[in-house]
């Protein structure tokens, strides 16, 4: 275990939860907010400290870390009126962990150098159960050797731990790891879909796949929370229609005609429409389960992902 560290965590959804829960199992001391204060009660139990602000967690630690749903959170929370800026000393160190925007990232990291305060994005990859496990992949964007500086407290939220480059590097990658994923899972769709309708058993079907050329991460996780029927990935469709608009934009920007991805995006707004923005995101293949009034359903398969 590295040596215990002065820490603060801001965010406890879904993902920011478990990341934190991490940070207090290796030993660090952890304070922690968020707009839901019911959302840390397991962890101040586990021993980390309650802050009713940004501000405040960032009074009492060394390096906060942020993990939020929007650029506008990210912003808020960072440079807000009781923001982390307006309590984190110099020579401090923000993480944001969030999936944001490489612009975005880029000027709040100015703005937090302007009062001395270091910053690095680390977007994680792999899901909320490897979260959970910590064992998440963790991607890093910023100075080096400010990354260096801060490898031994990042191993305590995930591995493996991938430096991309300059900041804003990290934000690229892992969008595209997430249109990648969103992608692969309106294809597993339409794949167990062909099972299904094909007379075929899908718990044996999902097996093939699983031991064929087709397989992915995808088919593998989200496609037996799909098979149970809960759908619960721990990823709502309101950031998977984010996260898509990051893609599509970066398509643009790059100058790159992503067209598999446009119409992706395409489905996943319909699906959040039809299932609403808080819906897991795996529901996207429902849309195809109502359209043809046949469920994907088979026995022994978990209805969270452990």
């Amino acid at each position: 275990m590295s040596e215990a560290k002065q820490v603060g965590f801001v965010g406890l959804g879904h993902l920011g939860m478990y990341l934190a829960s991490s940070l207090v199992r290796h030993g660090h001391h952890v304070t922690v907010s968020d707009l839901n204060r019911s959302a840390a009660d397991g962890l101040v139990a586990a021993g980390a400290t309650w802050a009713d602000s940004a501000e405040d967690v960032a009074k009492v630690s060394d390096v906060v870390f942020t993990c939020l749903p929007s650029p506008s959170a990210v912003s808020m929370v960072i440079t807000g009126p009781k923001g982390v800026l307006a309590g984190m000393r110099p020579g401090g160190t923000i993480i944001d962990m969030s999936t944001q925007d490489r612009e975005e990232t880029i000027r709040l990291a100015a703005i937090a150098w302007s009062v001395g305060v270091h910053m690095l994005e680390c977007p994680v990859t792999g899901g909320v159960h490897k979260a959970a496990e910590g064992d998440i992949t963790v991607l890093v964007g910023g100075d080096e050797a400010i990354f260096e500086s801060h490898r031994d407290l990042l191993s305590a939220v995930g591995q493996p731990i991938l430096y991309m480059g300059p900041l804003g590097s990290a934000s690229v990658i892992k969008v595209i790891t997430n249109m990648l994923a969103f992608i692969n899972l309106v294809a597993v769709g339409e794949a167990l879909m062909l099972a299904k309708r094909g007379g075929l058993d899908l718990a044996k079907s999902f097996e093939a796949i699983k031991e064929s050329s087709g397989n992915s991460f995808v088919h593998e996780t989200e496609g037996q929370v799909i098979l149970n029927g809960s759908y619960n990935i721990g990823f709502t469709m309101d950031l998977a229609c984010k996260d898509l608009g990051f893609a599509t934009q970066f398509g643009r920007q790059f100058g790159v005609p992503l067209e598999l991805a446009g119409l992706v995006e395409q489905i996943f707004i319909r699906s959040r429409a039809q299932y609403g923005g808080q819906a897991w995101s795996t529901q996207v293949v429902k849309l195809l389960e109502d359209a043809l009034g046949t469920d994907l359903r088979a026995d022994g398969f978990p209805e969270v992902l452990q």
